[in-house]
């Protein structure tokens, strides 16, 4: 996990929100119907209505933050859902503990 691409994920606010929305997307995203919200995650349609950007925009800021190891997409037929990937970020945790 590269910090410094962590940092450059979080420093939008909107990457930053919805970082935040995942953490209990059961609170901030409809129930799909077909998954389970916590196992599978949050379909990328329902986070860019939230966000209310287009497309394009959403895919680039989910990029970011899963190549920054902070999110995981799951394909489920034709969607793709993300959530959190609570692991890397305790991992991120420990590495701003320990060498900031």
């Amino acid at each position: 996990m590269e910090l410094l691409e962590v940092f450059k994920a979080l420093s939008n606010e909107t990457r930053l929100q919805i970082l935040q929305w995942l953490k209990n997307p059961e609170v901030h995203f409809p129930k799909p119907p077909n998954a389970n919200i916590r196992e599978d995650g949050v379909c990328v349609s329902d986070i860019q209505k939230k966000v209310g950007m287009s497309q394009s925009t959403v895919s680039l800021y989910l990029s970011m933050l899963q190549n920054a190891g902070l999110i995981k997409a799951k394909r489920i037929g034709q969607w793709t859902y993300y959530k959190r990937d609570e692991e890397n970020i305790k991992k991120m945790i420990e590495l701003l503990s320990r060498d900031l």
